[in-house]
């Protein structure tokens, strides 16, 4: 039986493409798809997001995004949802994402991103600010220009994690609502040796779980909580994010621009909500919403459409994203027998969740080298890499804040 230790879009998206395969599973959260997933707004924007050191998680994007039609299709049915037309009952749309410009250095900058993202044969279409109010006539007058990539999409996270906990049920994958307190690894010797499950904490879940799980594997998809299980170089980064509520939708495509220097998005959802983020705080594991937080949000989103402030204020919720070293997620063998890793995903943990669990399944072995957790490892024969079994990775000043 495969243990999956996180019940996020990406843990639960392994889990469901495994119990397809034929693949005994089993997922253990002690909240599934309250996290990150449930804060994120759900871009699908692998080229709007990219910068120019980026490209080998640009390639994560673009391949994942392909898969997202088809992923969101076959969940669907999987989940037992009526027939939702192109959305699939998810709000997936994929109408693009417009990045506009208000001054002389943004507009330099979309220019510069444009002809990057021809050379990478990735289409998108420089356009006037005439033309950009033309698409979205709420945008700003002060927009002098924009960049639109076609290709991208968005989805609701929330649905999409809903239907992924409704597919599993349907085919009869427990989901254990506990929390793990540490890997369980087999005796070999003086040390210790391959990950054979998990210890719970049973307390934490009112004495209804057991005190342990085996697993003949487990895969290790916890997001920020990664660090403390097994030691990975996986640190918190806070982002607050708002919904705002309309009768009816203000946009009909995502928009992004930068704003004090600082980017900032919208994105609509088909039911009149607008998504506006997101704050980037390294604040550990803090998850207060801030009066500073929420002034920030609809400053910046008013600078690129002025009717927001008109709008009721839905919600405000702060996550926290797994970030990595490099910006890159790590999947794939942890280097500790037993032990798998499909964490450390940041900002793009919707997106590349359908990737995710295909790259568990041996799929696209050229994409997943490059995420692969051996760049992270300590080089054999160093200090570290002789050091004690657990933990699994050399401690990083990222990691150590999570202590």
């Amino acid at each position: 039986m495969e243990l999956i230790v996180g019940g996020g879009i990406v843990g639960l998206s392994i889990a469901w493409r495994l119990s397809r395969a034929g693949r005994p599973v089993t997922v253990v959260d002690p909240a599934p798809a309250s996290g990150a997933s449930h804060a994120a707004a759900g871009m699908l924007a692998p080229v709007s997001e990219v910068t120019y050191t980026e490209e080998p998680l640009l390639r994560l994007g673009v391949a994942s995004l392909r898969r997202w039609p088809s992923f969101a299709a076959e969940l669907a049915a999987d989940a037992g949802l009526p027939p939702g037309g192109p959305s699939y009952g998810l709000d997936f749309r994929a109408d693009g994402t417009l990045d506009v410009a208000f001054g002389t250095d943004d507009l330099a900058a979309l220019d510069e991103l444009a002809a990057f993202m021809g050379k990478l044969g990735l289409p998108v279409e420089r356009l006037t600010g005439r033309e950009c109010r033309r698409l979205e006539p709420m945008l700003a007058p002060s927009v002098r220009g924009g960049l639109l990539a076609p290709g991208d999409a968005w989805v609701d996270p929330r649905r999409v994690t809903s239907a992924l906990l409704a597919a599993l049920e349907r085919r009869g994958v427990p989901v254990v609502r506990a929390r793990v307190s540490r890997l369980l690894r087999a005796s070999q010797g003086s040390g210790e040796g391959a990950v054979v499950g998990v210890e719970l904490d049973d307390a934490a879940a009112g004495g209804t779980v057991p005190a342990e799980i085996q697993a003949d594997g487990v895969v290790l998809a916890a997001g920020v909580w990664s660090a403390e299980l097994a030691g990975v170089p996986v640190r918190p980064v806070k982002g607050q994010i708002m919904r705002l509520r309309s009768a009816e939708p203000r946009l009909s495509r995502c928009v992004r621009g930068t704003v004090h220097g600082t980017p900032v998005y919208l994105v609509p959802r088909g039911d009149g909500e607008l998504v506006v983020g997101a704050t980037q705080e390294e604040m550990g594991f803090d998850t207060r919403v801030t009066a500073g937080g929420v002034y920030e949000l609809l400053r910046d989103a008013r600078e690129l459409v002025p009717g927001v402030t008109e709008l009721e204020v839905a919600e405000v919720v702060a996550g926290l994203r797994p970030g990595t070293p490099d910006n890159l997620p790590l999947i794939g063998p942890s280097g500790t027998p037993g032990l798998t890793l499909a964490t450390g995903h940041h900002r793009g943990g919707v997106l590349l969740a359908p990737l995710t669990a295909a790259l568990l399944q041996g799929e696209e072995p050229e994409l997943a080298a490059l995420c692969s957790p051996a760049r992270h490892r300590p080089a054999a024969g160093s200090a570290a890499s002789r050091g004690p079994a657990v933990p699994l990775y050399e401690k990083t000043s990222g990691s150590e804040e999570l202590g």
